[in-house]
Order: structure tokens, then C-alpha cells, then sequence
């Protein structure tokens, strides 16, 4: 949903915490299916080269096509250390229990260390007409979206987030 579409939501709180829960349903889904019929331990990392080639597709040819956001405003998560670390769980241990505590809190727990090469550059503070924001929040300002509810960039002038440790209110 928009916690991924956009470098400007993709937080250090609510992206790091939504996006892996969700996500990690269809690769565990078909991890079983390949592992229960096949016996085969890469089920999840297949699911998620393919679900990563069709958010690619989306991604250009909605968001770059139609709209003409820049690519690096909208680019997927990178999940495939998740998957990967999914399915070796499962691969040494042969147990569902197993590869659903461990696996699943290794897909959650290198979720934001996979993505913070690529994040990274959109957390620099920068200052910008007498206010000090994100070149992520920039971005946003400057690439208005019609279906963003602005009530929520009022927020501390634009960002849900301060560069400290809490929100503020």
C-alpha cells in the first residue's frame, strides 16, 4: 500500500513495521506449498523475484508511464534478504514452528538493514525555506499526489517524524 509507494512514507516507524507483516503471507504461503509438494526450500524466494518483477512493471509503467514520478520516488522494497533467510530456516530445520518463529522474525528483523543502502540517501536532513526536513519530505512536497491526505503532512509542517526519537505532537 503507501507505505511502500512512496520514498516520503517509508519511515523509520510505521514502513519498517507494516510493510514486513504484511509481506511476508504470500512467500510463506507458497514456501509451504513448494516445501509440502516438492520438498522444495526456495518457495519463498521465487515469490518474491516474482512479486518484485511485478511491482517493477507497476511501479513503471503506472508510476513513470502515467504519471511521470521519478523512478527513485517510488521504487519496491528490497525483500529478497527476507525470503532468502525464510527459506534457509526452513531448509536446515525442516519444521513449519521453526521457520514461522525464527524465520519469520528474520524476514521481519533484516527488513530495514536490507533497505538501508538504498533508503538511506532520502534520510538526509536537509534545510529548506527555514525548515528542517528529509530530502524524503522534500520529494513529497514537490510531487504532489492527489490521493495523499494532507491532514497528515500538517503534522510538524510535513513529516510525521522528527530527526530526534519520538514523534511530535
Amino acid at each position: 500500500g503507501d507505505w511502500d509507494f512512496w520514498v516520503d512514507w517509508k519511515d523509520r516507524r510505521l514502513w519498517v513495521t507494516v510493510v514486513p507483516i504484511v509481506l511476508v503471507t504470500f512467500p510463506a504461503a507458497v514456501q509451504a506449498f513448494l516445501w509440502e509438494r516438492f520438498r522444495l526450500p526456495w518457495g519463498a524466494t521465487i515469490c518474491v523475484l516474482g512479486l518484485l518483477f511485478g511491482e517493477w512493471v507497476n511501479r513503471y509503467f503506472n508510476f513513470w508511464g502515467w504519471t511521470y514520478f521519478p523512478i527513485n520516488l517510488v521504487f519496491p522494497s528490497q525483500i529478497v534478504p527476507g525470503a532468502i533467510l525464510l527459506d534457509t530456516a526452513l531448509m536446515l530445520s525442516t519444521s513449519y514452528l521453526f521457520t514461522a518463529i525464527v524465520g519469520a522474525m528474520g524476514w521481519g528483523l533484516i527488513f530495514y538493514p536490507g533497505n538501508w543502502p538504498v533508503i538511506a540517501p532520502f534520510h538526509v536532513p536537509v534545510e529548506y525555506n527555514g525548515m528542517l526536513m528529509s530530502v524524503a519530505d522534500l520529494l513529497g512536497y514537490h510531487y504532489v499526489r492527489t490521493g495523499t491526505p494532507e491532514y497528515i503532512r500538517m503534522v510538524e509542517k510535513g513529516t510525521l517524524r522528527t530527526f530526534g526519537k519520538d514523534v511530535a505532537p
